[in-house]
């Protein structure tokens, strides 16, 4: 489908977290009607809104809710079947890194006690009973197939129909397409794969030595996951980790509250110094181990070698010297942004979007919520989003009144 490309011609609030803490169906007989492009036909009425926000996860439900706030019209389109299946399809043992009492959108606390960690589907059924609570207007299986510009509105075709807007805002996060290292072509085709974004539990995996190849947060907990079962190799380099057991009583009670309120909230934002420089070298790699220590990984039998730098005669070589074999590899190795259905000019050479605090640079109307270091660490953080939503909701309404 060819490209439509049109470029279009600081307000900052101040948020609470700153200042405080089948039936039968009808059937119709061959050619009763005249033959017509289905998408021709859908074309032809669109569905308009003053806003549409594209992903119904805790980024595009907290717009949601700031824009109802500012009475304004808007639809949150979401390819899942149901709010909170990114959560749901995650593996099994998955928790939270943040106790309860962190975990909560802007209006609605986390219905858990303020110290446990909820685990995935806690969470997912959370999202899902808080877009009922707040009547938020959800449209689900409507997975976004292209954004672009025509007739000065954007326009936003998915599976079945189309809509347009005078402003829309991508809450969908920047790690949508798994990414693989080149190596990986090097793998024999006999050896089991998938990503982590596929991973459920132990049972998926045959016998024998795993190796995943990643050892951020993802690849150290489901490394903690397999060591039940699997003799687990956690090839890559140290990302470093949080200095204390968030579990603990002292982390659970004060600790954790100075990492995520404070250092993540405040600190590393794209207004300090400091939080500049770490999200410069936070670029491409993973965030310090939160939950899982590297004493753990070593208890629970978990052997771990550095950055594997090459596949050969069936094993794995890292950049320590290590050769180690392996029946099942495990790549938690990241992903790209996967924003390619955005047909318009506001993507840099990464693919990543080119905006500040979540508004794009390159095009007016378009903003975003939830990306990685959006304006702070806490920005992909369910206790951090409201914040950059209610400072995306500003920005719109401003421009409705303007």
């Amino acid at each position: 489908m060819a490209s439509t490309r049109t470029t279009d011609s600081a307000y900052i609030e101040r948020h609470r977290a700153d200042l405080v803490e089948t039936g039968s169906l009808l059937s119709i007989q061959p050619g009763t009607f005249p033959a017509a492009s289905s998408r021709e036909t859908i074309e032809s009425r669109p569905k308009r809104h003053d806003v549409v926000v594209i992903g119904a996860g805790q980024a595009g439900l907290s717009a949601g809710f700031h824009l109802k706030r500012k009475r304004i019209d808007y639809v949150i389109l979401e390819g899942a079947p149901r709010v909170g299946d990114v959560w749901r399809n995650r593996w099994d043992s998955l928790r939270l890194f943040t106790p309860a009492k962190f975990d909560s959108l802007d209006g609605y606390r986390f219905p858990a006690h303020k110290d446990s960690f909820p685990t995935k589907d806690e969470m997912a059924d959370y999202l899902e009973a808080y877009a009922a609570k707040f009547d938020l207007p959800v449209r689900v299986n409507e997975p976004v197939e292209r954004l672009y510009r025509a007739n000065g509105r954007f326009r936003i075709e998915t599976t079945d129909r189309i809509y347009e807007a005078d402003h829309v805002v991508v809450a969908a996060a920047s790690y949508q397409k798994p990414r693989l290292p080149a190596f990986a072509n090097d793998m024999d085709k006999q050896v089991f794969q998938m990503h982590s974004h596929e991973y459920r539990n132990p049972a998926q995996l045959p016998y024998g030595p795993v190796l995943l190849v990643g050892a951020g947060n993802s690849g150290a907990e489901i490394a903690m996951d397999l060591a039940r079962t699997h003799q687990v190799y956690l090839a890559g380099r140290n990302v470093g980790h949080i200095p204390f057991d968030i579990t603990g009583f002292m982390g659970r009670k004060l600790l954790v509250r100075l990492v995520v309120r404070g250092l993540f909230h405040r600190v590393l934002t794209m207004r300090t110094p400091l939080g500049r420089k770490f999200r410069s070298k936070m670029h491409g790699h993973g965030m310090p181990l939160i939950r899982t220590r590297p004493g753990q990984i070593e208890r629970a039998g978990v052997r771990r070698i550095g950055k594997i730098t090459a596949i050969r005669d069936g094993k794995a070589v890292s950049d320590d010297g290590k050769t180690v074999p392996f029946e099942s590899v495990i790549w938690c190795t990241g992903f790209h942004s996967g924003f390619d259905w955005i047909d318009l000019p506001v993507l840099d050479d990464h693919g990543e979007p080119r905006q500040r605090f979540g508004k794009a640079t390159d095009m007016g109307g378009l903003y975003f919520v939830g990306l990685h270091f959006q304006y702070a660490v806490s920005s992909t953080m369910v206790a951090g989003v409201g914040r950059d939503a209610e400072r995306v909701a500003g920005w719109i309404a401003a421009a409705r009144k303007g």
